[in-house]
């Protein structure tokens, strides 16, 4: 697994090449942001310890599979983290596919079952050390991103894809993770885009792709293709 500093506080850690998971210090101790693929429990424990501290806290963006992969077995070797997601999403781990009333989407698929119990249910506006917890449904019902106060980093799950420049979730890209295929409601993702922007952060980081510094003017023209593609209702 890769490991790359990206800010003073902000490490991202890589898997095959595309897959990505994030180290964030809070003092002497690391909050994770997803856990990666299944199998990369040992590699991303093992980066925390080169790195000098423990992992305290898990944050998931998501819950597929390659955000919540390793998500049981890491939850076993840190039997004291504390392990956070929206309650909306947590469903899916324990295979809940049922709709509220009002959403409306693709069929649900890509999900991983877990049998590690949410610790506490991440809201709109939340706050988990640093981080500022943003909603961003479309990508799936229940997507969030974290916003580090300190220096506006956001960590933005798979509401946007770096790996051939930034694309917003939900749009028609033939290349791999294929946004608009794996997004729920393209439409609600553009929305979610356009509300992540709004944020002006000094630094992207993705689930998919390298991090983008001053990335404001790339995700304002992701938007805009969001909204070519998927037009808001009237």
């Amino acid at each position: 697994m890769r490991i790359v500093r990206e800010t003073d506080n902000l490490y991202r850690l890589t898997r095959l090449g595309m897959f990505n998971c994030f180290l964030l210090k809070e003092g002497k101790e690391f909050t994770l942001i997803d856990s990666n693929l299944p199998g990369s429990a040992k590699a991303i424990l093992s980066a925390a310890a080169s790195l000098g501290s423990s992992i305290t806290r898990i944050l998931l963006t998501h819950a597929h599979f390659d955000h919540v992969g390793s998500l049981d077995a890491l939850a076993g070797g840190l039997p004291h983290a504390e392990i956070s997601m929206s309650a909306r999403e947590a469903r899916f781990l324990r295979g809940d596919f049922s709709l509220d009333p009002g959403e409306t989407g693709k069929p649900l698929f890509g999900f991983k079952r877990a049998r590690t119990q949410i610790k506490r249910y991440l809201n709109d506006g939340d706050q988990a050390g640093s981080l500022h917890v943003v909603s961003c449904a479309g990508h799936t019902p229940g997507h969030v991103a974290f916003l580090d106060v300190r220096d506006n980093s956001l960590i933005a799950g798979d509401s946007f894809i770096t790996q051939k420049g930034v694309i917003a979730a939900g749009v028609y890209s033939f290349f791999f993770p294929m946004p608009a295929w794996f997004s729920w409601n393209c439409a609600l993702a553009a929305i979610s885009a356009a509300k992540l922007s709004a944020l002006k952060p000094s630094l992207l980081a993705v689930g998919h792709g390298p991090c983008v510094s001053s990335p404001s003017a790339a995700m304002e023209r992701a938007v805009h293709l969001a909204f070519q593609q998927h037009p808001p209702p009237s």
